[in-house]
């Protein structure tokens, strides 16, 4: 892993295997950003000039590789672009981006020095988030010497001598960023591997290591306690379910939130099975799960004065002669009946019983998390996730949380009259699908429905940006991306500071 640390040397006198460097596209050319001083000097001013001549135009994602002048002690500089010049500070998500494009590029390498423009403590951090994150990878199954390793080090060159501000920005980077990256481990582990007792398992190890209370419901206590949700969608599957329980809580604290997650840790539709070409990235399914449970734990590192806990709702969606069929009807933790019509409209039903077990703890807030519908998909793209929730203020705090953490969310409605299909069954109180125009929201719906009166609750649908399956950008890597989670621990952060 990645070690990440910050220092206020000289860039001049730093021992580095490589020099990053920002550049930008300004309206005369090539410009070398604030930090790479030192740089630009030993190049007798002349760098962008050099630059230019290598193709090199600022454009984001770029990265261009010279050989360092005489004067510096490492032997090479990275380039790496942030887009347009910004006449102030530049966005700390721009930062961020380039920070990962140059941690993915100097792969292999042993130590990288950052001097990407970090005058704040706001800047610092996401350089050291941004690398960190840019230089996860994931060899878990490849033979050895198959990959490069990730950089060993990466240094960030603080503009601010002695400021206390910057070690705790870099230390706040770990803790999100290794718990990002855990989440990311999780998702993209293969689905034999990561069945609900082995997550479960994981979940008590994180308990266990950061000083977290862990209770684990398996299939005997989840069918005592009458959990038919979670039940009902694992009882295809040779490996049983489970409801874990993962909490903090802070003796200043004077509020509480309920994180749930959606954990389907494999999903093949059940009976009414996903056709071929759908099943092959559904290990992606537990990426709610991977995100509450992170999103907890990075809560505890950081010490925030809130109770947070992360509820992970967890089974392995699977046909079999066991399995729930179309047409079943399902008696939900706390007493509602639901008709299936459609075992691959699952992930609601997992979510609505934890919904229900969390708002027994009278939380402030219940925030869910789930790769629930395609439609979601459809409706916003693969990088941005849908916001939705029982009270308009909460929607819109969660929307520029995520915009402020760089996340790509999108406020979405609970249109009262896309209920009543979902409703209009006559042997259940509702059933698990209702009009096709419009899937994301139903499933909003279907959720709201398990929420306690007086109880504000919100549901990110973090189906398109949970995993990507193309080539990695930025600090986003291909596979798991660990969504949602900086949304969660900035409104962790901030509830505990309102």
């Amino acid at each position: 892993m990645t070690a990440l640390s910050v220092s206020t040397s000289s860039a001049a006198s730093l021992r580095a295997d490589a020099l990053v460097i920002g550049v930008a596209k300004g309206p005369k050319g090539l410009v070398v950003a604030s930090g790479a001083e030192a740089v630009v000097e030993a190049f007798e001013g002349k760098l962008a000039e050099v630059l230019t001549t290598l193709g090199a135009t600022g454009a984001e994602g770029e990265a261009v590789k010279l050989p360092a002048a005489a004067g510096l002690k490492a032997p090479l500089v990275l380039a790496v672009g942030l887009g347009e010049a910004a006449e102030g500070a530049y966005d700390a998500d721009a930062l961020r981006r380039a920070a990962g494009v140059a941690a993915r590029t100097l792969a292999g390498i042993k130590k990288a020095a950052l001097l990407l423009p970090a005058e704040s403590a706001e800047e610092i951090e996401a350089v050291a988030l941004g690398g960190l994150l840019g230089s996860y990878s994931f060899g878990t199954y490849k033979g050895a010497g198959s990959a490069k390793e990730p950089v060993g080090e990466l240094v960030v060159l603080a503009a601010r001598k002695g400021s206390k501000d910057a070690k705790a920005a870099v230390e706040r980077a770990t803790a999100i960023g290794e718990e990002i990256n855990r989440a990311r481990d999780l998702i993209n582990t293969a689905p034999n591997d990561l069945h609900p007792k082995a997550f479960a398992a994981i979940a008590q190890a994180a308990g266990k290591e950061h000083g977290l209370k862990v209770e684990v419901l398996d299939e005997k206590a989840l069918a005592k306690g009458g959990f038919g949700g979670i039940l009902g969608v694992g009882v295809g599957s040779a490996n049983p379910p489970r409801l874990v329980k993962v909490a903090y809580t802070h003796p200043k604290a004077k509020a509480t939130l309920a994180f749930v997650g959606k954990g389907i840790t494999y999903d093949s539709g059940g009976i009414s099975l996903k056709p071929a070409g759908h099943n092959e990235t559904m290990k992606c399914d537990m990426s709610g799960a991977a995100a509450v449970f992170a999103a907890v734990v990075a809560a505890k590192r950081l010490g925030l004065q809130v109770n947070v806990t992360a509820w992970l709702a967890l089974a392995e969606n699977m046909p079999s002669g066991s399995a729930t069929r179309p047409g079943d009807v399902l008696r939900m933790y706390g007493g509602k009946t639901v008709e299936v019509l459609n075992t691959d409209a699952e992930g609601r039903l997992v979510l609505a019983d934890a919904i229900v077990r969390a708002g027994e703890e009278n939380p402030d807030v219940i925030v869910d998390v789930a790769t629930l519908t395609g439609a979601m998909v459809l409706a916003l793209g693969n990088r941005t996730f849908g916001v939705m929730a029982n009270d308009d203020e909460l929607r819109t705090r969660l929307h520029n949380t995520a915009e402020a953490v760089g996340e790509q969310s999108w406020p979405m409605p609970l249109p009262a009259d896309l209920r009543k299909a979902m409703v209009e069954t006559t042997i259940a109180d509702l059933q698990n699908m209702g009009e096709r125009m419009g899937g994301g929201l139903v499933a909003g719906l279907f959720l709201k429905e398990f929420v306690a009166e007086g109880i504000d609750w919100a549901h990110l649908d973090i189906a398109g940006p949970a995993f990507h399956e193309g080539a990695p950008y930025g600090y986003t890597p291909k596979g798991g991306t660990g969504s949602a989670i900086r949304t969660l621990v900035r409104f962790a952060e901030d509830t505990a500071g309102a």
